[in-house]
């Protein structure tokens, strides 16, 4: 027999009805293709291919792919990643242009005559309007790779501290990096 919720709808008992094997299927996808992901990536990077290493690489891709699933796919459904993942593709070099540009500043800093009076650490703290868990994640990393800054800490509801080592890092923030993480993760 079925057991209520608090909302008074039915809850199929385990493995019974049409609902549970949806269930299944909502999850295998994600795992296969985020273990599938994983895989890939760490053949590419390992270059380690005796019996030892491909099982130590299958069984922490397993684990891993166990535990974040969730995070490409929240909704079980693979709808949208393909669009997400070319939003995405076309976010990394503008983010490398980024990188090297503040690499130019940072550089600058250093070898200025008056380094010790340009140089302004401070701690900034702003609110975002990033709402997914992997938009504000990618925000996050995108900040701390960019040289001369650094991000201290970020909250789920998107309140983030950021070091930056002058004014002008920390003007920027959060700016276009911002904007062009929530075009990328579809928070337009």
């Amino acid at each position: 027999m079925a057991e209520m919720n608090s909302k008074g709808t039915a809850l199929e008992s385990l493995g019974k009805g049409s609902g549970s094997s949806s269930l299944k299927k909502a999850k295998v996808f994600p795992f296969l293709a985020t273990f599938t992901a994983l895989f890939g990536l760490w053949i590419v990077l390992s270059g380690k291919f005796d019996a030892l290493h491909v099982i130590l690489g299958l069984l922490s891709c397993a684990l891993v792919a166990y535990i974040s699933s969730d995070l490409l796919f929240p909704e079980g459904k693979p709808e949208g990643l393909s669009l997400s993942v070319w939003r995405f593709l076309k976010y990394v070099p503008w983010l490398l242009y980024q990188i090297w540009l503040a690499n130019l500043h940072v550089l600058y800093l250093t070898f200025h005559p008056r380094m010790i009076e340009l140089i302004d650490p401070q701690i900034i703290r702003f609110q975002s309007k990033l709402s997914k868990d992997l938009s504000l994640v990618t925000f996050a990393n995108s900040i701390t790779l960019t040289p001369g800054t650094i991000t201290v800490s970020v909250s789920v509801g998107g309140d983030f501290k950021v070091h930056a080592i002058d004014k002008i890092s920390a003007e920027a923030l959060p700016g276009e990096m911002e904007e062009r993480v929530a075009k990328a993760f579809g928070e337009e």
